[in-house]
């Protein structure tokens, strides 16, 4: 991801991305968001949900990694509840079904390395 977007995510969202820039002993967030510019806006959604329930819970969530695995989305944290687990997984399941590079309708292809695409990517 640009680092454009990147800053926008971790300033928009303090608490989940406090240590973006930490120690790659403790973090694998200190690589930055490992994914396509066109995740964005499901990213920002994502973040949001977690953000407003782990507030009204009391919860203290920290994402520990965020990326593209097998062509779909990949969202790791620490403090989350069944809640937030359940919305990680609605976002990664959506994740196959939008485009990494525009954020458009997409399908999962490839031959070795899987990769979501829409049709002028693909």
């Amino acid at each position: 991801m640009k680092s454009s977007l990147d800053e926008k995510l971790v300033e928009k969202y303090p608490m989940l991305f406090k240590h973006r820039y930490g120690n790659m002993i403790t973090t694998a967030m200190c690589w930055g968001f490992e994914c396509g510019d066109g995740w964005y806006d499901l990213l920002d959604k994502l973040c949001q949900c977690i953000t407003e329930h782990a507030i009204s819970h009391g919860l203290d969530v920290t994402a520990v990694q965020v990326k593209e695995k097998y062509g779909s989305l990949r969202f790791y944290m620490f403090g989350a509840d069944d809640t937030i687990d359940e919305m990680v997984d609605r976002a990664e399941i959506l994740s196959a079904y939008i485009c990494e590079v525009c954020g458009k309708p997409g399908e999962m292809g490839g031959t070795g390395w899987y990769s979501v695409r829409c049709d002028e990517h693909a």
